[in-house]
């Protein structure tokens, strides 16, 4: 019998692996509503370059809302429509296919203004502000695979809106947000998506802020931009260590001063789109997480919007 001299071998195979050429990150990052309650939603691959693409419609337009995701599905919840009533709907989106939005459920009041974050199950928003103009500081969460309405989590170091959430597999980061007397805050607190109970201290953030852009992969949280006292806009970008707690450390800059903007990220690069310069932007920055720099231009969002919010199939808590 002939010796057959091509026999696959699993230690070699794995010996080889290194060799193997890297498979790209498809990873979407969605962006949904903002602007003047715009039913918006559109979509960029965020390992390319380039202007975003059209992905369909929410159910009604909405800014303020906050979103989260799962490897499947994007949930965006809150937010206030064009009737500038504050609603409950939570409403989602298959995130690898393209059409509108399906109802969810509803949260535990009417609230826009919330920090959400999320693991492959579960997602969960925290604080917010209610119809009466009053800041909350109601946590929440929902299981991303069924339909449903929130149950309540626990609470937040005291009650905020304009939070900016990101997290890991494990943890959930919010950090900054404004009180009633629009008094704005560096306080970063984390909360462990998986059971419930009340926010612990985590640190602060490096400037005062509010409504910013936040994005995280598996070990870091990034956030970027925001609104501060007085009216005023920040550019900067920080960033913590999520399996750890201290104050945040300067990252870089953003390309311009910019409030009320949205991010999210695969394991390697974190955009932020849109948001408010001297007046709501379509432009789509970048950054890659794992080092420290200033923001570059990625493209461009199918319209200007500000107060619109993003996820992604490719952020930190599900890796």
């Amino acid at each position: 019998m002939p010796n057959y001299q091509g026999v696959w071998s699993l230690s070699t195979q794995m010996q080889n692996a290194s060799a193997w050429p890297e498979q790209p990150d498809f990873s979407r990052a969605l962006f949904f509503g903002g602007g003047n309650r715009t039913n918006v939603i559109d979509y960029v691959v965020i390992g390319t370059l380039g202007n975003a693409t059209d992905f369909g419609d929410l159910a009604e337009g909405i800014d303020y809302s906050s979103s989260v995701a799962s490897s499947t599905r994007g949930v965006t919840a809150g937010g206030a429509n064009a009737s500038s009533q504050t609603v409950n709907t939570i409403q989602y989106v298959t995130i690898a296919s393209t059409g509108n939005s399906t109802d969810f459920g509803d949260l535990l009041q009417t609230t826009y203004g919330m920090g959400g974050c999320s693991s492959s199950t579960r997602g969960v928003f925290a604080g917010g502000i209610v119809p009466t103009d009053t800041p909350i500081n109601v946590i929440q969460y929902i299981t991303i695979a069924s339909t449903g309405n929130s149950t309540d989590f626990g609470d937040i170091l005291n009650a905020r809106e304009g939070l900016a959430g990101c997290g890991s597999s494990t943890r959930g980061i919010f950090s900054g947000g404004r009180d009633a007397s629009y008094s704005y805050y560096n306080v970063i607190q984390y909360i462990t998506i998986a059971s419930t109970g009340n926010s612990t201290d985590f640190g602060d953030l490096t400037v005062y802020t509010a409504f910013s852009g936040a994005l995280s992969n598996s070990t870091r949280a990034v956030r970027g931009g925001g609104f501060q006292a007085g009216g005023n806009k920040t550019n900067v970008i920080d960033y913590v260590t999520i399996a750890s707690t201290g104050n945040a450390t300067d990252f870089g800059d953003l390309l311009a001063l910019n409030g009320t903007l949205a991010g999210a990220a695969n394991p390697t690069r974190g955009v932020f789109g849109g948001g408010y310069i001297s007046s709501a932007t379509n432009v789509i920055q970048y950054i890659e997480i794992a080092s420290t720099g200033n923001a570059t231009d990625f493209g461009d969002l199918t319209t200007s919007r500000n107060i619109l919010s993003a996820c992604s199939n490719g952020h930190g808590g599900l890796q």
